[in-house]
């Protein structure tokens, strides 16, 4: 399974930012997809989860009510739309899966909020 991040950027304190997470693999479906992000010198801090198939949603407390996981199964692509964002929220971001008790993760891409 190989995961590709994007949508990363610079935004104010306030704005938004959609990140994608392009997936291979046939059977993207079937994965529960989630969303960490780590700071430097932190440790990872799992934020959002979707089930297989998108049945159900997870969130961390410190997301919960800005950001909402999605995903596309036709386009093997899960999604993070970040909202409200604050300056603690900069952090890399990155998609995980794992498949066949074998944990995958992209590269991730870099969130900045300025205040």
């Amino acid at each position: 399974v190989q995961l590709v991040e994007s949508g990363g950027g610079l935004v104010q304190a306030g704005g938004s930012l959609r990140l994608s997470c392009a997936a291979s693999g046939r059977t993207f479906s079937s994965y529960n997809m989630g969303w960490f992000r780590q700071t430097p010198g932190g440790g990872p801090e799992w934020l959002s989860t979707s089930t297989t198939g998108g049945r159900a949603t997870y969130y961390a407390a410190s997301v919960k009510g800005r950001f909402t996981i999605s995903r596309d199964n036709a386009k093997n692509t899960l999604y993070l739309q970040m909202d409200h964002l604050k300056p603690e929220d900069t952090a890399v971001y990155y998609c995980a899966t794992q498949v066949g008790g074998v944990k995958y993760k992209g590269l991730g891409t870099q969130v900045t909020v300025s205040s």
